[in-house]
C-alpha cells in the first residue's frame, strides 16, 4: 500500500485555498452573531413558548402543555375575527396596490416637463413615518376633522361621518391609509420595469395599429407581468403584517372591527401578558407569511427580473 506524501508547496496551496474559503465566513460572522441573538434565538424561544404556559406567575419556568394553546386558538372568536379582518385587508388592499401604482407609473413614465415633480409627489408618502401619517389621518378622520368639514361645507352631508368609530367604516378607513402610503413605493417598482421596455416595441406596435391604450394591453401588461406578480406578493405579505395603522388610529376598535392578527398578538403579549398564547398566534402568522414568501421566491426565481 503506497502512502501519499504531500509536498510543502502543495500544503501551502491547500492552506491558502482553505483560508480563501474561510475569509468570507469570517466577514459574515459578526452579522450572523447579531442575527442569531436578535432574530433566530428569539424565534426559537417563541416557538417553544407556544407549546407552554406560564400560568399566573411569570417568575416561574413555563410548563409544557402541548397543543392546548392551539386548541384554545381554534375556539377563540376574537382570533377568527382578526383572521377575517386580515383577509379583508388582503382582498381590499392588494388588488388596488397591484393595479393603481402601475397606472401611475405609466402616467409618470413620460418625458414631459415637470414630470419629476409628479414622481416626487407620489413618492412623498413613502418617506413619511407611519406614526406621523397615522396621527395626521386620525385628525383628518375626526368628527370635526377636515374631511367632515369639507363634506358638511359643500352640503353633501348634514352631519360628519364616523370614519374611525363605526364598525363598518373603521377597517376601510385604515385600509385607505395603507393604500395612500404604499402607492409611491410600488409605483417606483413598476417604473423601473417600464424603463426596461424598449421603445422600438411600441413603435412597431403603432405600425401594426396598436396605439393609445391598446399598446399597453398588447405590450406593457405582458412584459410587466413578473413585476405585477412581485408587487402582489409583497403587498400581500405587508397586508398580513399591518400593525402601525391600527395601533395609532383605532386600537383595534370599535368592537374588534379593525383588529388584525399582528395587533392581536401585541394585545395578548403586552397588554394581557399572555406570552404563550401570543406566541401560538404568532406561529400561525409566521406559517402564513412563510407560505407567501415561498410563493414570492418561486415566482422571482422563474420570472421576475428583481428576484433572487
Amino acid at each position: 500500500m503506497k502512502s501519499t506524501v504531500v509536498s510543502p508547496p502543495s500544503r501551502q496551496r491547500s492552506s491558502r485555498r482553505w483560508l480563501a474559503g474561510t475569509v468570507p465566513y469570517l466577514f459574515l460572522l459578526p452579522a450572523l452573531a447579531i442575527l442569531g441573538l436578535t432574530v433566530f434565538w428569539p424565534a426559537l424561544q417563541a416557538f417553544y413558548l407556544s407549546f407552554t404556559s406560564y400560568g399566573y406567575d411569570l417568575s416561574q419556568p413555563p410548563v409544557w402543555i402541548g397543543w392546548d394553546n392551539f386548541q384554545r386558538l381554534l375556539q377563540d372568536p376574537v382570533f377568527w375575527q382578526t383572521v377575517r379582518n386580515t383577509l379583508l385587508y388582503l382582498v381590499g388592499v392588494v388588488p388596488i396596490l397591484a393595479i393603481l401604482p402601475l397606472v401611475l407609473a405609466i402616467l409618470v413614465n413620460r418625458s414631459l416637463r415637470g414630470m419629476r415633480w409628479f414622481r416626487v409627489a407620489y413618492y412623498l408618502p413613502v418617506v413619511i413615518s407611519m406614526v406621523v401619517a397615522g396621527i395626521a389621518w386620525r385628525w383628518l378622520y375626526a368628527e370635526n376633522g377636515l374631511l367632515n368639514q369639507l363634506l358638511m361645507g359643500t352640503g353633501l352631508r348634514e352631519t360628519g361621518i364616523p370614519w374611525l368609530t363605526s364598525p363598518s367604516l373603521a377597517l376601510l378607513s385604515v385600509m385607505a391609509v395603507t393604500v395612500w402610503k404604499g402607492l409611491g413605493y410600488y409605483m417606483v417598482i413598476y417604473l423601473a420595469g417600464l424603463q426596461t421596455i424598449p421603445l422600438e416595441l411600441y413603435e412597431a406596435a403603432a405600425m401594426d395599429g396598436s396605439d393609445g391604450c391598446r399598446r399597453h394591453w398588447d405590450i406593457t401588461l405582458p412584459l410587466m407581468w413578473p413585476y405585477i406578480v412581485l408587487v402582489t406578493v409583497i403587498s400581500a405579505i405587508a397586508a398580513t403584517k399591518v400593525f402601525e395603522e391600527v395601533f395609532i388610529m383605532t386600537q383595534g376598535g370599535p368592537r374588534n372591527s379593525s383588529k388584525t392578527i399582528v395587533y392581536y398578538v401585541y394585545e395578548q403579549a403586552f397588554q394581557d401578558l399572555d406570552m404563550n398564547y401570543a406566541c401560538a398566534i404568532g406561529l400561525v402568522l409566521f406559517l402564513v407569511i412563510l407560505a407567501l414568501s415561498m410563493v414570492r421566491l418561486a415566482v422571482a426565481d422563474r420570472r421576475s427580473p428583481l428576484g433572487g
